[in-house]
């Protein structure tokens, strides 16, 4: 079903309502002194890094220049956390077999963001016999290889071969696909479509496997009220050749949006005022809804245009502003 004509104003206000809400907790991406040290990078990084990741793809693709404007203001944000990139230099030099520095970078790196000693210590420590050692998590891989690419590196691994073993790759029996494999199988589609950005590397088996069974999985998770994950399957979605709309689904996650623009990741907004607790129970799904909602909106203007309108959202299309890839 496509999108009616009321529906991109409302994915454009959840867009500017969870922008907004990010914005406003800026100060808890910012990452602790000790980040370089024994610190979890999970907890100190992660979330600077998906912010860029995010926001990045949001103030480049997004149709409306008000919506692009805060995002890049909040990409621009995350680059000077990072020192203008000295962060990972220093990373990679306390951790050369470390695969998150690089995976964080690639997100700069691929807006034209990029520091002259990272580039060289990445060309090393890739080259490394550390560095080519089989990870257990194949969908990290393709996430380590999108990097990679991004950067200009030679990929350490055969992309495809990786994708043959994660849970999309092996078209999971879609009745035993738990929350963990959930995850994994949103997240081998966002490695293999660069975030929405290259869906033609969606092949027709996958993508017809996906729209067979996003129904079910987004109902199951609707009914458990798992907001973040609802996002990530609604943003899958939308990366579908002539992507279908569920407006009943889009309806249910607007509601779960707070008055302030977050998004609780499970159930109700926090009950608890501790501004920490309120940004980890709500940064990542927000964050999510402000994704999905920017790869839908596209996809309902493609709807819209027809099939003479192009796919602005693929690698060698125009997007609505070429021009913008770095703020």
């Amino acid at each position: 079903m496509t999108a009616g004509h009321s529906h991109p104003g409302l994915l454009d206000r959840m867009v500017r309502g969870s922008l907004g809400w990010l914005d406003g907790a800026r100060g808890h991406f910012r990452p602790p002194a000790n980040v370089t040290t024994d610190a979890d990078p999970n907890l100190t990084l992660k979330p600077l890094g998906e912010l860029a990741e995010l926001t990045q793809l949001i103030g480049v693709l997004h149709p409306r220049e008000d919506i692009r404007q805060t995002a890049r203001g909040l990409f621009a944000f995350a680059w000077n956390e990072t020192k203008d990139g000295e962060l990972f230099a220093e990373l990679i030099r306390g951790e050369p077999f470390a695969t998150y520095p690089v995976e964080l970078y690639g997100v700069f790196a691929q807006a034209g963001l990029r520091h002259a000693e990272v580039d060289e210590l990445v060309r090393t420590t890739t080259r490394l016999r550390g560095w080519r050692v089989a990870r257990e998590d194949h969908t990290r891989t393709l996430g380590v290889l999108n990097a990679e690419r991004r950067i200009g590196l030679r990929q350490h691994a055969d992309f495809s071969a990786v994708l043959a073993l994660t849970g999309l790759g092996g078209l999971p029996e879609p009745w035993a696909l738990d929350r963990k494999a959930a995850y994994g199988v949103t997240h081998d589609v966002f490695h293999l479509t660069d975030w929405g950005r290259n869906r033609q590397r969606l092949s027709p088996e996958l993508a017809g496997y996906l729209r067979l069974w996003l129904p079910s999985w987004l109902e199951n998770w609707l009914e458990e009220q798992l907001w973040d994950l609802v996002g990530e399957l609604l943003a899958v979605t939308a990366c579908l050749p002539k992507a279908p709309h569920d407006p009943a689904a889009w309806q249910r996650l607007a509601d779960a949006q707070a008055a302030d623009g977050s998004v609780p990741e499970l159930g109700a907004a926090p009950s608890s005022g501790d501004p920490d607790e309120v940004f980890t129970a709500c940064y990542h799904s927000t964050l999510v809804t402000a994704f999905a909602a920017t790869l839908a909106r596209i996809a309902a203007d493609e709807a819209e245009a027809g099939p003479s309108g192009g796919d602005p959202a693929l690698v060698g299309g125009r997007t609505p502003c070429e021009s913008e890839s770095a703020p």
